[in-house]
Parts: C-alpha cells; sequence; structure tokens
C-alpha cells in the first residue's frame, strides 16, 4: 500500500464518543478516514467520491443502515460495506450479509476484532490497493478464480449456475450452506469458495461433523489445554484454531448434536472460542462454510435442528445437482477425474472407448460423482493400460452393472422373511462412502498416535509413504502444519 496514497473509509454513527473511537483506531492503522452521523451525511459523502470500504452503524437517525447497503448495490459501488448491530440482533446480521455486507460486528465493538475485519474487508478488494484518485474504481486483478474453479468441471446450465454464485460470493465473510446429494462434490464447492476469496493463502480445514465421536467434540472444535482433563498431556488446538485466518468447512452439519449445535451458535455469533480448560476466550477469524444431504429445514421442524442455528448458516446457499440432472456433463466429468486419478497414481491417461462412455452415460449412477469416480478407479486397475473397454467397467463394478430381472427362487431354497431381511436392514446404503469412513477413521487414529507423523503411522499400518500420502490426500484428512516425515 503507497503511504501517499492509503486507504479510504468512511464512518457512519451517530454516537459521537463511537465515532470518534472508531475514527482514531483507523488513523491508527494508517488508513484515511471520513465520518458522518446520519444517512444523509453519509449519501452527501458519497456523491461524486468512491471511498475503499463503509463501516456503519445499522440503527440512525434518519434510518438503517441497511439502506446504504441496498443503495451501493443498486449502484454497483466497489465499497467493501461492514455493518455494526447490537448484541443479539442476529436477525439484523444476517439481513446484512443478504444485502451485501462484506461482514459485520456486534456491539460492544472489540477493536482487536475490528481491526481484523476492516483489514480483511480491504484486502478482498479487487486489486487489493489503494484508489489513484477520488472517484476512480479499482482495477480487477487477472483472472485468478479459473484454478479454484477448475474441479467444479461440466458446461450444463446447473453447473454454470454453481460456478457464477461461487464467483459472486466468495469475497464476503458470510456464512456459506451447501446442499446437494451424497457424492455430488460439495467439498469441491467449499474449497472453490476458499480458493476465489482473499482466504486462500490462509488454511482450509474440512471437518466431517459425523465423525466424531461425541464425547471429544468439543475438544475436537475448540481445543484443548493442558491438563483439563486425564490425558491431555498438551495443548492442542481445535478445527476453529486451526482455521485461522482461512475457512472452515462443516460437512454433514446435519449430523451435529444439539448440545453441540448451541456451543457453535454462540461461536458464530460472538466469534470466540474457549478451549477446554482455558480461562480465557481466543478471537478467531474463520470464514464458515456447512454442508449436508439433508433437509435441514425438515430437520428444524422436527427438533432436531436449532432453526436459530439453520438461519445464521443458511445466510447463503448452494446447491449442487445431482449426476442426473447434468447428464450431458458426463463425458468432461470423465476425462477429469480421469486425468486426476492418473496424475495422483502416476498413471498413463487412457482412452475411454466409444462404447464404454455410451454405458456411463447411459448408467444411472446413484452415487453422484463418488460412484462415477469409484468405477474409473477400478477400470483403471482392471484396463490394458491404453483403453478403458466397456468390459473393464463391467467387470470391475459387478453391483452397478446392468443385471437381468431377478427370477423367483424355487419355494424349497427361497430363504426366509427372517433370514433375507437381517442383513439388508443392517447394509449401509452408500457401501462406498461407508468404507471411506472406515477407512479415514483408521488413518486418522493412527496419524493422531504418530503425532502425525506420516512415515511412523504408515509403518504401523503396513503401508509405506506414498501410499499413506495418497490415502490422506484421497480422503482428504486435515493436517497440522508442521507434521514432518521421518526422511523429510
Amino acid at each position: 500500500m503507497s503511504a501517499t496514497q492509503p486507504f479510504e473509509i468512511l464512518v457512519v454513527d451517530d454516537e459521537p464518543d463511537l465515532r470518534t473511537l472508531y475514527e482514531l483506531t483507523l488513523l491508527r492503522e494508517g488508513y484515511r478516514v471520513e465520518a458522518a452521523q446520519d444517512l444523509r451525511e453519509a449519501r452527501a459523502a458519497l456523491e461524486g467520491r468512491r471511498f475503499h470500504a463503509i463501516i456503519t452503524d445499522m440503527r440512525l437517525p434518519d434510518g438503517l443502515g441497511i439502506e446504504l447497503l441496498r443503495e451501493l448495490n443498486q449502484a454497483q459501488r466497489s465499497e467493501r460495506a461492514i455493518v455494526i448491530t447490537a448484541h443479539g440482533s442476529a436477525e439484523n446480521a444476517v439481513e446484512a450479509l443478504k444485502c451485501g455486507a462484506f461482514d459485520y460486528l456486534t456491539k460492544p465493538v472489540d477493536l482487536k476484532q475490528f481491526r481484523s475485519v476492516v483489514a480483511s474487508a480491504l484486502h478482498s478488494m479487487p486489486g487489493s490497493g489503494p484508489l489513484a484518485t477520488r472517484g476512480a474504481t479499482a482495477t480487477p486483478p487477472a483472472d485468478t478464480n479459473a484454478p479454484p474453479l477448475a474441479r467444479i468441471v461440466g458446461v450444463s446450465a446447473p453447473m454454470v449456475a454453481v460456478r457464477q454464485r461461487i464467483e459472486r460470493v466468495a469475497r464476503s465473510m458470510a456464512p456459506v450452506l451447501v446442499q446437494g446429494e451424497s457424492g455430488t462434490g460439495k467439498e469441491l464447492v467449499a474449497r472453490a469458495l476458499h480458493g476465489c476469496s482473499h482466504r486462500a493463502s490462509g488454511p482450509f480445514v474440512a471437518v466431517n461433523c459425523g465423525a466424531i465421536p461425541e464425547s471429544l467434540i468439543e475438544a475436537e472444535f475448540f481445543g484443548v489445554r493442558k491438563g483439563a482433563f486425564t490425558g491431555a498431556s498438551q495443548d492442542r488446538e481445535g478445527y476453529f484454531q486451526a482455521a485461522h485466518g482461512g475457512t472452515l468447512f462443516l460437512d454433514e452439519i446435519g449430523d451435529l448434536p444439539l448440545a453441540m449445535q448451541a456451543k457453535l451458535l454462540r461461536v458464530v455469533q460472538e466469534r470466540q472460542v474457549r478451549a477446554l480448560g482455558a480461562v480465557q476466550e481466543d478471537s478467531i477469524d474463520v470464514r464458515l462454510v456447512s454442508a449436508t444431504h439433508k433437509d435441514l429445514a425438515a430437520g428444524v421442524k422436527a427438533g432436531h435442528f436449532r432453526q436459530d442455528l439453520f438461519y445464521r448458516l443458511n445466510v447463503i446457499e448452494v446447491r449442487m445437482p445431482a449426476l442426473r440432472e447434468r447428464r450431458e456433463d458426463l463425458p468432461q466429468l470423465v476425462q477429469a477425474l480421469l486425468r486426476r486419478i492418473c496424475t495422483e497414481s502416476g498413471q498413463h491417461l487412457p482412452l475411454v472407448d466409444p462404447l464404454a462412455q455410451d454405458w456411463l452415460n447411459h448408467h444411472p449412477l446413484p452415487g453422484n460423482v463418488r460412484e462415477l469416480e469409484n468405477l474409473l478407479h477400478r477400470a483403471l486397475a482392471l484396463c490394458d493400460g491404453h483403453i478403458i473397454t466397456l468390459d473393464d467397467l463391467s467387470d470391475g463394478a459387478g453391483e452397478w452393472a446392468e443385471a437381468p430381472e431377478p427370477e423367483v427362487a424355487p419355494t424349497d431354497t427361497a430363504p426366509s422373511p427372517q433370514q433375507a431381511d437381517t442383513p439388508l436392514a443392517a447394509a449401509p446404503s452408500d457401501l462406498q462412502a461407508f468404507l471411506d469412513q472406515q477407512e479415514r477413521e483408521v488413518l486418522v487414529r493412527a496419524l493422531r498416535e504418530a503425532n502425525y507423523n506420516r512415515t511412523l503411522a504408515a509403518a504401523r499400518l503396513g503401508l509405506n509413504l506414498r501410499q499413506i500420502r495418497y490415502r490422506i490426500q484421497r480422503l482428504q484428512i486435515p493436517m497440522p502444519k508442521d507434521a514432518v516425515d521421518h526422511d523429510e
């Protein structure tokens, strides 16, 4: 940032003491500040002039600060808006985010958080630098969105809409809820939101809420201080601390226990966490993205999910379509998946026989992209290395291949109703997802016991370093920044 051309900020608040406090805090950070006490003065300041950011109280003598947000949006202005709301006014905060606010703060304002939010807003702007002259518009940077969006494959209308929505909302701090069936690629959306945002250089932490034992969930989310309970021999950060400055992805949020939902709501509102055994709370700077295959609105009605938490998480919704809704994307998706699998495993990229591609185009694929990826993994293992044939697909996935209508078994050999029902009642609805989850839990346990040393964890599991790294990447297991291997 140029010392002669600092960021310019407009502060709108009718309370002189607070207005002065905000001004002094911003001036100490090196920003240029102008103040207004109501909407009329704010509009006058904005006329014929551009700021980098606007900080406005929600309630002003002549109206609501949210009116200013709507006017900025209608005029397609570039200023980042931060709204200050009364403590506990969840509805106003959510409404502000929906109207385009970059972020919000609640009274009484914590100045450390105030400085952090303002800095995030300013550095999320296109160009991330001050304007050359008053009245000029910041120049957008070169297209940096392509790489983060590269794995959101497809030319169908639903997928084009998903990419456009990601680009539109990535630079906000508003929580995002990604909805979609199992296997549609909801985590890809979360990673694209992170990669397209100003937080791209920060951590991305993915958490499966349904995979954590209820007795450990609070410690996993918020961290532990040494001596907090028997076995807590050292301080350990939780998911929120690990994601500080970046994005926290809460997958299968609908599986979160009600007791933890209440604790999560408080963190979302206050933006502070207290580790188990700690005396003080720590401020956290995290963009929250959640995902579920469940109908959370129905869960709210049934009493399984808190309405207030649903309201806070579902500020922006992104829906990932099922494969049956975008069949025209299959050829491109097959090529993208094969390219990634071959790159990760060091294999030669084979061709796909037209008959094999046609079979895939018409296959039901109820497991969506995850099922397609598993089919391709197996086909690669079975093919001759040069071309994937129809036999490679059907032989590698007998349970998915087209089968003739079952014949009625003779009466004297038919199983009893009890024999027939027992295994089906215990069978998982998505076998591959179930197996992946079992493998993930074993790997996570081994990594923790080895203090996240991959070489040691691999040896305990009978794997080599390359194999465990591949599995960590495939199952998207988050690793601490300081994780090491014996041979590194």
